[in-house]
């Protein structure tokens, strides 16, 4: 649940009057580690010793026309003088869980909204013809490598390393790997998405439609 928005502004307050609190000191210990006086410091960056004093002591708010000249001076970085919290880290700690025999490797942070997988078919999974689904949204795949069967309603394709696909998940769809080695795919599937407006290759044709064309789009590796 969110907080209000005052409470959101005085946390952000409390947070930053404690990064500011701890500036004092780090200029004090900077300064004597380096064996400095307050005079010395005050002729380098042009900055008053009542000024310094008080910025040391906490009596004075850092501000950055203060604090640059006095990261040049101790030579360091302005980061060493305002501690900031660590930036996050950015990967994404994969999560790995089995579904109707097929292994699935989060790939996305968010628990809502569009998701991205790895996706894992073993050899000769699936083989069968297998009962198709449907559902709200729209489901992208892109075969990293192996050969995958996908099952669109009435037509059957066969998709190779390099070959995307997009389609209405509402339409009747299956995947199976009837191939002797493991296929593995990238899927971004979700409640939204964009349509990418690309087609696979039909495995085979029905006599009703061999008068009609499928386009395959390919992604270089």
């Amino acid at each position: 649940m969110a907080k209000p928005a005052g409470t959101a502004e005085a946390d952000d307050g409390a947070a930053l009057d404690d990064v500011l609190e701890a500036v004092g000191p780090r200029l004090r210990s900077l300064r004597s580690d380096r064996g400095l006086t307050l005079a010395s410091v005050s002729e380098t960056t042009g900055i008053s010793v009542s000024t310094l004093s008080r910025l040391e002591s906490g009596g004075r708010r850092p501000t950055l026309e203060l604090l640059l000249p006095l990261a040049r001076a101790y030579q360091v970085a302005l980061d060493d003088l305002v501690e900031t919290a660590p930036a996050e880290d950015p990967r994404v700690q994969q999560s790995s869980f089995e579904h109707e025999g097929v292994t699935m490797v989060a790939l996305t942070r968010q628990s809502g909204g569009l998701q991205a997988y790895k996706q894992v078919f073993p050899p000769r999974s699936r083989s069968g013809d297998v009962e198709q689904k449907t559902h709200e949204g729209y489901e992208w795949l892109y075969v990293l490598s192996g050969r995958l069967r996908l099952l669109l309603g009435r037509r059957d394709f066969v998709l190779s390393a390099g070959e995307v696909v997009e389609f209405d998940t509402r339409v009747p769809h299956a995947f199976g790997n009837p191939f002797p080695e493991p296929a593995e795919v990238l899927s971004l599937f979700g409640p939204q998405g964009e349509r990418m407006h690309v087609r696979a290759r039909p495995a085979s044709r029905s006599p009703g439609e061999q008068g009609s064309r499928a386009d395959r789009t390919t992604i270089p590796p």
